[in-house]
């Protein structure tokens, strides 16, 4: 277990400089996963953001093997990476496919759905920024309700977030965890971990961009730990189907402290259109989902073993 980021591997896959935002939640997460990964990585990444931060070839700004797929293929092409790698005798390195929300809940979703229930020994890493953000900030379908977007203009997105780490469960994967670029060492454990599992395995980071929801690039971090502290976002993890809340959400949990959601919303730009009939919607949804997490949390073993003395 990581204590503290000065217990973390000292070597770094991300190179000095690269062409993301200032403030990128991204950024912040991809240098955590390679550090958990480590060097016998292949990566495939489709049009997105992390493209962006791979930089243009011949030039990158990442040392690890890294294939450009497009839109829809990231899923087939990390089964591919894994059927290669298998033909030729190679053993020992992760294949990793990663894609933004985009390419994932809606573009890439027939691949990842095809390669889960094949259960093809990959793990499958969306970094969620909620729109199409390299794009121009198009609506995806992890968009939350009320967010103005370039293709919700006037009245905003009028319906609530697809909720993926469902729908990858409904595929019965061994290992299915959510994690946050502001709680990096709760990132990194839940990724070394994906790495020693065999079959599919989805995680679920939640990135956040100051130039598409509209807040200071300074406040990322900031923003990432509000998210969690209204349940706007929540950090858990599947294994072999036991559900549980982990790190700052399991102690949210224990304290039985909230804060509401307009603390969050309130602060970015993103949200300058919601009405208040859609922020009371907006909390009764986080609500409602939470008191299901409650419902579904599994003890861990010390809990369970001492329970039964």
């Amino acid at each position: 277990m990581i204590e503290s980021v000065l217990s973390l591997p000292d070597k770094e896959y991300m190179l000095p400089g690269n062409r993301t935002c200032a403030g990128c939640g991204l950024g912040i997460a991809y240098r955590h996963i390679l550090k958990a990964l480590g060097e016998n990585t292949i990566v495939t990444v489709p049009a997105s953001c992390l493209t962006v931060l791979h930089g243009m070839y011949p030039i990158t700004s990442v040392n690890i093997p890294c294939m450009n797929v497009c839109f829809p293929s990231t899923a087939a092409a990390a089964t591919g990476l894994v059927a290669g790698l298998k033909a030729i005798g190679k053993s020992g390195i992760t294949v990793v496919g990663f894609a933004g929300d985009g390419g994932t809940h809606d573009i890439g979703i027939q691949a990842l759905s095809g390669a889960a229930e094949r259960n093809t020994d990959f793990i499958y890493i969306c970094y969620d920024n909620e729109a199409y953000m390299n794009t121009g900030g198009q609506r995806s379908s992890s968009t939350p309700l009320g967010v103005t977007t370039t293709t919700t203009p006037i009245l905003g997105k009028g319906q609530h977030q697809k909720d993926m780490p469902a729908i990858m469960a409904a595929h019965r994967i061994p290992y299915i965890a959510t994690a946050s670029s502001s709680y990096p060492l709760d990132l990194y454990e839940k990724v070394k971990k994906a790495r020693d599992i065999t079959g599919t395995r989805f995680l679920y980071i939640y990135t956040h961009c100051p130039p598409g929801w509209l807040f200071p690039p300074k406040d990322t971090v900031k923003m990432g730990r509000l998210a969690v502290e209204t349940r706007m976002v929540v950090l858990y993890e599947m294994e072999n189907g036991a559900f549980r809340l982990t790190g700052a959400s399991e102690r949210l949990a224990a304290k039985g402290t909230r804060k509401p959601v307009r603390e969050y919303i309130e602060l970015q730009g993103r949200f300058r259109r919601i009405t208040e009939e859609q922020i009371d919607e907006l909390q009764r949804w986080v609500d409602s989902r939470w008191e299901e997490y409650l419902a579904r949390q599994t003890p861990r073993p010390t809990e369970v073993a001492a329970s039964d003395n």
